[in-house]
């Protein structure tokens, strides 16, 4: 089975940030909230793809056919990564 591309964890902290959350505090995670949802990005690079799976929905983003996570003001392009 082949790997899932990851995300950035600083293109994902940008476009959350788009999406109106801020970072609450940083070290080894970045905590960002919008004042309802409180979610936890680790700083890896890339995200895990399965991880960002989780964190999508928590944040109230949805998948689209286009290979991308999407909002109506955020998009994350997901990178090519790893090989079978």
């Amino acid at each position: 089975m082949p790997k899932l591309p990851g995300v950035n964890h600083e293109q994902t902290v940008r476009a959350l940030k788009k999406a109106g959350f801020e970072v609450i505090r940083h070290g080894k995670y970045i905590v960002m909230s919008d004042g309802v949802r409180v979610l936890i990005i680790p700083r890896a690079n890339p995200i895990n793809a399965y991880t960002m799976g989780g964190i999508i929905p928590i944040a109230g983003t949805q998948f689209t056919k286009t290979s991308a996570i999407e909002t109506p003001s955020l998009r994350f392009p997901l990178q090519a990564g790893g090989t079978e």
